[in-house]
């Protein structure tokens, strides 16, 4: 399991490190299944899931083409590369890189992650492109072609003209294609669905056990791109049970963290994770974890 609830990645805040660029693109053993979920996504609501500007198109081939020299490099077992295909070895998958689809769709379509493009304008650096199947409460077609500071409006800190808002963008201008960037988010869902478009509400689990809660965590990235300086923002979903922090070798302490955390947040960051009706059950749960 991954617990940046630990503490060590704190909501609201920026919290980025650099990344070693071979530990860029994540796999696990559910491949497939996220795979799965992204074609039934595609044949469903492919307006939902795919946009791009036009002009973008020579960035796409750039994310395409990065991440087919490093898939087969960093995976060997997994991903094979055969003249202008890729073979996906445990998704039982061929999948072909010279069709006439968007070059970012085929890419999306080899990782368990969503993509999405950022390009600097005289506004701020804006979404241009997005491959998105997997959002957290909210909705690709709402921030195309936004910059930035639009897209942060919801979150509290970090609007237009905030302290957070003017870091963020300094740090967009500055990143280095040879240096990627990470960061993790994290929030608690009332189901494990990997498509979650709606927004955010306040959870409310009435005589269910607290236990149904889901920790929906988020391994972001970014990367400058050399040839076209857009930058590559990178999303991959993670979801554990709250249960199955019980199991956790160090659970009295990720319990605790958690507790302190809930504690320390302001009404409005409750209210945007949707906390606020079962912060207290949760946190009695989370001392009880903690007394174990």
């Amino acid at each position: 399991m991954h617990t940046p609830y630990d503490g060590s990645h704190k909501l609201f805040t920026i919290g980025v490190k650099p990344l070693d660029p071979a530990d860029w693109i994540d796999v696990d053993d559910q491949l497939l299944a996220y795979l799965d979920e992204k074609d039934r996504l595609a044949e469903r609501a492919f307006d939902r899931i795919f946009v791009a500007e036009p002009g973008t198109e020579m960035a796409q081939a750039e994310v395409l083409t990065l991440l087919t020299d490093y898939l087969p490099e960093r995976f060997p077992d997994i991903y094979r590369r055969i003249g202008p295909q890729i073979d996906i070895v445990p998704a039982f998958r061929r999948v072909r890189l010279d069709t006439l689809y968007p070059p970012l769709l085929i890419a999306g379509g080899l990782v368990q992650e969503d993509l999405v493009l950022m390009r600097r304008s005289e506004t701020g650096w804006r979404l241009v492109a997005g491959h998105l199947c997997f959002p957290s409460s909210w909705r690709l077609h709402e921030k195309f072609g936004k910059a930035l500071q639009e897209i942060h409006t919801p979150v509290p800190d970090f609007g237009r003209d905030t302290r957070n808002a003017t870091i963020i963008e300094r740090m967009f201008d500055n990143l280095r294609p040879e240096q990627p960037i990470i960061r993790w988010n994290w929030s608690l869902h009332a189901d494990d669905a990997l498509h979650h478009p709606h927004s955010t509400k306040q959870w409310r689990f009435g005589d269910e056990k607290i236990d149904s809660f889901y920790f929906r965590l988020e391994r972001q990235t970014l990367r400058k791109l050399a040839v076209s300086g857009d930058i590559l923002f990178t999303i991959r979903i993670y979801l554990d049970p709250l249960a199955a922090m019980e199991q956790q070798p160090n659970a009295a302490e990720l319990a605790q963290a958690l507790i302190s955390q809930l504690q320390a947040y302001t009404p409005q960051q409750l209210d945007y994770k949707g906390l606020t009706l079962e912060r207290d059950r949760l946190i009695a749960r989370l001392e009880e974890i903690a007394g174990a």
